[in-house]
C-alpha cells in the first residue's frame, strides 16, 4: 500500500460509537512480566518456511520485559483515539485490505482485488471502526483485537500507553511460553484430542470455511505458557524489527484467522512474515511490550 496518496474522503468514527467503545476499555494495560532468558529461536522443522528466514535454529537472549496479556483491543484503541484524536493510516490513505469471505456479495463485486492475492479486496472506507468497509461497524467487537492498524499506528498507541512494540526475539520467546522448540504455545500437536486452541481458517483456503471467519475476542484462547492469550492465530502482530538486513519491511508474527495449511501454515511460534509499516489489513493487530527491571 506504500506510495498511495492520502485521502480526505474517509470520515472519522461516529462519536457515539467511539464513546461506547472507549467506555469498555480497562483502566490500565494488563502486562505479564517475563524473566530474562536464553532460548533456542527459529526452526529447522519441515513445517518451517526456509524462504522466510525461520532457520537456522540459534541461541537468542532476551532481558526481562513485560508483554500484553492480549493484543490491543478495539476498546483500548478507541480510548487512545478519544484521548489523542489519532487518525490511522487507513483513514489517511482512504482504504484498507479486507478478506473476500467477510464482504457482502455486492461489495465483493464492487471492490478491486490484489492481483497476486485475489482474496484481498482494497475496500474504500475500511478502518479499525468499520472493519469490512463503510457498511460495517466495530460495535459488538470491543473485546476483539483492533485491526486495520499500520505499524505507525501501533507505535503511536504504544507511545501513548507508555509502552513499545516487542522485538521479534521477545515475541518468539513469549509465544513459546517456556517450551523448547515446540511449534505451538501449548506443545507439539496443533489440535490435541481434536480441540482447536487458536483461531485459524477452517476448510480449504480461501473458499471453503466451515465456520464464520474473522477475529475472535483477544482472550478467546489460552492463557498458555507465560499466561498470554492468542499468541498464534486470530491476528498477525507487528514487531519493532526489520524483516532482514536492508529490508524496509517490518516483521509480523503469529499468523491469523486466514491461515490454513492448504495455503499458509504460519500459525506457529517460529513463523514470520513482513509488510511495509504503513500497510493496514483486516487480519493484523499488535500487542505492546514494556521494559522492566531484571
Amino acid at each position: 500500500m506504500s506510495g498511495r496518496k492520502p485521502s480526505a474522503d474517509v470520515p472519522g468514527p461516529d462519536p457515539v460509537l467511539l464513546a461506547a467503545l472507549a467506555s469498555q476499555a480497562p483502566d490500565r494495560l494488563e502486562v505479564i512480566g517475563l524473566p530474562g532468558a536464553t532460548f533456542r529461536m527459529g526452526s529447522d522443522d519441515p513445517l518451517a518456511y526456509s524462504e522466510d528466514g525461520e532457520g537456522p535454529v540459534r541461541e537468542a537472549h532476551v532481558a526481562a520485559f513485560g508483554l500484553g496479556r492480549t493484543t490491543v483491543t478495539v476498546a483500548q484503541f478507541a480510548a487512545f483515539v478519544t484521548a489523542t484524536g489519532h487518525i490511522t493510516d487507513a483513514e489517511r490513505l482512504g482504504d484498507s485490505l479486507v478478506f473476500t469471505g467477510l464482504l457482502s456479495p455486492e461489495l465483493r463485486a464492487a471492490t478491486p482485488t490484489v492481483v497476486a492475492t485475489p482474496w484481498w479486496h482494497q475496500v474504500a472506507g475500511a478502518t479499525w471502526f468499520c472493519p469490512e468497509g463503510p457498511d460495517s461497524t466495530a460495535e459488538g467487537r470491543a473485546d476483539h483485537p483492533v485491526t486495520h492498524v499500520s505499524r505507525r499506528d501501533a507505535r503511536a498507541y504504544a507511545g501513548w500507553a507508555g509502552a513499545r512494540l516487542p522485538t521479534e526475539t521477545e515475541w518468539e520467546y513469549a509465544a513459546r511460553g517456556g517450551l523448547e522448540q515446540q511449534p505451538y504455545p501449548w506443545g507439539a500437536v496443533r489440535e490435541p484430542e481434536g480441540q482447536a486452541l487458536m483461531n485459524t481458517f477452517a476448510g480449504v483456503f480461501p473458499d471453503g470455511p466451515t465456520k464464520p471467519v474473522g477475529t475472535m475476542p483477544a482472550d478467546a484462547f489460552g492463557p498458555f505458557g507465560f499466561g498470554l492469550c492468542n499468541m498464534t492465530g486470530n491476528v498477525w502482530e507487528w514487531t519493532s524489527d526489520a524483516f532482514s538486513p536492508g529490508d524496509h519491511r517490518a516483521v509480523l508474527r503469529g499468523g491469523s484467522y486466514m491461515c490454513h495449511d492448504s495455503y499458509c501454515r504460519r500459525y506457529r511460534t517460529s513463523a514470520r512474515t513482513a509488510s511495509t509499516e504503513d500497510t493496514s489489513l483486516g487480519h493484523t493487530g499488535f500487542r505492546v511490550a514494556v521494559d522492566i527491571a531484571s
